[in-house]
């Protein structure tokens, strides 16, 4: 029974098996991690929301983006590190592992104390840019200074993760975030409820869970001493290490800051429509997060399987994998699509009591509903590419879809929907953009998957 318990938690290597069976285990672990992740923000909307009020709960979403926006260098650090250990570890390269597991930890130090100094003295002059409302302006504010501070728990919970998925190791990191879940619920509900700390409660409360999640994972790094050694020696900065770190990572980082400025720009479309339409715009990009989840998590999974496949040079083994993985991928996301239609108000009701703002979020998710299909395309087969070492071909689709698609069309759309009842134009601009760029990226997507230049990618 112990070898057994001791084999789940184990690495996997995804060279051998059934690929759909490889990336289905793999997958359904970090999916139920993904949802737990998720809880963070949502219990803390939830809790704001009924024991604060809407404008905090509009104060929580005003400051995702900005927060979204300094993160992005840890994303990227995380993707490079793990395409690295997945492309090492199916090669059965342990030095080259070892260092750049080692390179990564130093990496992602230095770049906590920057973010942290950056972040602080940005906060302010970002909400203002944004022309976020006087009334929430100030919980905005100290809801993302206490993030940013407590930065490095962030960060190191990310990196330790990225390592664990490229070693196939999916397992841990879900057991370590539930728990970690579960202390965010706690606390969240001591520091808003209990102790009346109101936003500022919240972020504590996250900050707090993260590091604990991040402690756990090193743990559990530390004693996989049969694949890697975590040794002081590796710890030194290996700048052949960094850089490819960098150039894989990179892309990937800039994907999420491009996304992130976008968020930036269309939120602040989004304060012009008011309090209500900002909070509609919370709940349902809560909502949103739980649709994604299972697109983010087999894209995830196709990062690795085809990491540790192309390390092996299976290439075959990566091409029946992509698509049995898209097929699933997209049928799960069909699947969860439906269910939200269906109960959609009810979910919608979890985040407030105003009956107005359910129906105005269970209205515009609905124009969302069909994009999560497409999305299932795109995280699939974009993995895929990832996990060769081809971080540049999802960065351009990113750039083209969210630059060139989606923000003019939110601001044409607002704009050529100007009517004297509606002096700003019609909210749903924000929704449709946003449809119509998923879609468009899907079709990107696969047109450069098939042209398959990312097969020669991969380290040497």
């Amino acid at each position: 029974m112990g070898g057994k318990l001791k084999a789940l938690f184990a690495q996997t290597d995804m060279t051998v098996g059934k690929p759909w069976k490889q990336i289905v285990i793999f997958t359904i672990p970090m999916l139920i991690g993904n949802i737990a992740q998720q809880l963070y923000n949502t219990v803390d909307s939830i809790v704001v929301g009924k024991y604060v009020g809407d404008n905090a709960l509009a104060a929580v979403g005003s400051a995702s983006p900005i927060l979204n926006l300094l993160l992005v260098l840890f994303i990227g650090i995380s993707m490079g590190t793990s395409i690295m250990v997945s492309q090492f570890f199916g090669a059965k390269d342990r030095e080259s592992l070892s260092k750049t597991i080692g390179s990564t930890i130093t990496l992602t130090a230095v770049s906590s104390l920057i973010i942290m100094v950056l972040g602080s003295v940005t906060i302010r002059p970002l909400l203002k840019m944004l022309n976020t409302p006087a009334s929430i302006i100030d919980w905005c504010t100290s809801y993302l200074l206490i993030l940013i501070v407590g930065i490095m728990g962030v960060a190191y919970y990310n990196m330790f993760c990225g390592i664990l998925r490229g070693l196939g190791d999916s397992l841990s990191a879900l057991v370590y975030l539930l728990v970690a879940t579960v202390i965010n619920i706690v606390l969240d509900l001591w520091f808003v409820a209990g102790l009346q700390m109101g936003v500022a409660g919240v972020a504590l409360a996250t900050v707090i869970a993260q590091m604990v999640s991040a402690v756990l994972c090193f743990f559990k790094l530390k004693r996989m001493t049969d694949v890697f050694d975590l040794k002081f020696k590796y710890l030194k900065p290996d700048m052949e290490n960094i850089m490819t770190i960098l150039r894989l990572g990179l892309p990937s980082g800039i994907t999420q800051a491009i996304f992130s400025m976008a968020m930036v720009v269309v939120q602040s479309l989004t304060n012009s429509f008011g309090e209500m339409v900002i909070a509609a715009n919370v709940i349902i990009m809560r909502v949103d997060g739980f649709a994604m989840m299972p697109n983010f998590s087999f894209g995830t999974a196709m990062t690795t399987y085809s990491g540790q496949n192309v390390g092996a040079r299976e290439f075959d083994r990566v091409h029946k994998g992509a698509k049995q993985g898209t097929i699933i991928a997209a049928g799960t996301s069909a699947a969860i699509t439906a269910l939200i239609l269906i109960f959609g108000k009810y979910l919608m009701g979890i985040f407030t009591n105003t009956s107005e703002l359910v129906t105005l979020s269970a209205n515009m998710m609905k124009i969302l509903a069909v994009g999560y299909i497409a999305m299932a395309v795109t995280q699939s087969l974009s993995g895929v590419m990832r996990g060769a070492g081809d971080t540049m071909t999802p960065m351009w689709i990113s750039i083209v879809t969210t630059v060139f698609i989606r923000v003019p069309l939110a601001y044409g759309i607002a704009h050529f929907t100007k009517t004297p009842e509606l002096p700003g134009g019609r909210y749903e601009c924000i929704w449709v953009s946003l449809l119509i760029s998923w879609v468009l990226g899907a079709v990107l997507t696969v047109v450069f998957y098939r042209i398959g230049k990312w097969k020669n990618k991969g380290l040497e």
